[in-house]
């Protein structure tokens, strides 16, 4: 399902990439709970480039296991660029990564808003130099379909900013 964004093929010269470099990778999801770093760990020998990742589906764990500060999910919410540079820092500092991608949003059903509407998803990648992108996107489907394309984004993301800024 939505292996035009992304698939196996890229995931193994993402994982190439990463092993040829002696870089690593890891994440920090909330609304796709695991599915990238699920994604990440279905290739063989994944663990050259892969320490470990984290679930911080709830505000509480953002600030513990990622160092996201309160003030910020107060002022911004847990769906937006602020959180989602804080996790990106507080993920590569836990685990020792060269290279992160950080995910928060709504998945839906509910949860919703006129500013935040279900799908509205914030992913960001980071590398060496703690250069970063992050953008919002919006996907429609069911709950889901939204956690598979936020999962497959996120990582034709890093794959594509890994290309960019690997030999900077």
């Amino acid at each position: 399902m939505y292996d035009k964004i992304f698939n196996e093929t890229d995931m193994i010269t993402l994982q190439d990439i990463l092993r040829t470099k002696k870089q690593s990778i890891t994440t920090a999801e909330s609304c796709t709970g695991g599915l990238i770093a699920h994604m990440i760990t279905k290739i063989p020998n994944s663990s050259d480039v892969f320490n470990g990742a984290i679930v911080s589906y709830s505000n509480n764990i953002k600030n513990k296991e990622l160092n996201v500060q309160i003030t910020t999910l107060d002022k911004y919410g847990a769906v937006s660029s602020q959180v989602v540079s804080q996790m990106l820092e507080g993920s590569t500092e836990k685990f020792d990564a060269d290279y992160a991608i950080a995910v928060s949003g709504i998945a839906g059903p509910g949860g919703g808003s006129i500013s935040k509407p279900v799908g509205t998803v914030v992913i960001g990648c980071c590398g060496p130099l703690n250069t970063k992108e992050i953008d919002i996107y919006h996907f429609k489907g069911t709950r889901e379909e939204v956690q598979i394309q936020a999962a497959k984004t996120g990582l034709k993301k890093i794959l594509k900013f890994i290309q960019k800024t690997i030999d900077k």
